[in-house]
């Protein structure tokens, strides 16, 4: 049956996306340091706790999804994605800039990802909006799925992003040096 090839695709879709919702980097490590590097660290810190919190949860809202593909269940995954986006957008913004050569643009990178999130959660809210019928909610939740991935796809780039940003390397020391940010520079390798 269609529905049932359908459904089973969605599933292993969202299965990708708990996958895209990992992040990493490439590994490697750095020596340099800095008197600042304490300030660094914690804000270094503060970025890998607010990542780590929002892809538990985005990874609990595709889990739920993809246990309950109904308009019913995409209704909860959407609550627990615009919720999870906006408690990173906050945290991240509280956060302000780190006190390196760089700090104002791993802020503005932060921000842009803020602002990503959140398109992508209205996204999201206008497929579940506009779903009826079925058919409806299945391409909803395809939907749905699809832009999860995304967000889990910009978040581990992000991340990368602001690891390489200066060529002193203190927010990939930082980074390093972060316990917080264990799961998150691990989860590529090493």
């Amino acid at each position: 049956m269609a529905s049932t090839r359908t459904l089973t695709l969605i599933g292993l879709t969202i299965s990708l996306v708990v996958l895209a919702a990992g992040c990493g980097s490439s590994g490697g490590s750095s020596t340099t340091t800095t008197t600042s590097a304490s300030a660094t660290e914690t804000w270094a810190s503060g970025v890998c706790t607010s990542l780590t919190t929002w892809q538990d949860a985005i990874k609990s809202a595709a889990g739920s999804l993809k246990s309950d593909p109904t308009k019913s269940g995409l209704q909860t995954a959407v609550e627990d994605t615009k919720t999870a986006t906006q408690t990173l957008s906050s945290d991240l913004k509280g956060l302000g800039k780190p006190d390196t050569t760089s700090g104002q643009q791993a802020k503005d990178s932060l921000d842009q990802l803020s602002t990503s999130l959140e398109q992508n959660v209205t996204t999201i809210e206008t497929s579940l909006k506009n779903a009826s019928g079925i058919t409806g909610v299945i391409a909803a939740v395809s939907s749905a799925t699809v832009t999860l991935a995304t967000m889990g796809t910009e978040v581990k780039t992000t991340f990368t992003d602001l690891q390489g940003l200066d060529a002193k390397g203190e927010l990939k020391s930082a980074f390093e040096n972060s316990s917080s940010c264990n799961s998150l520079t691990s989860a590529a390798g090493s």
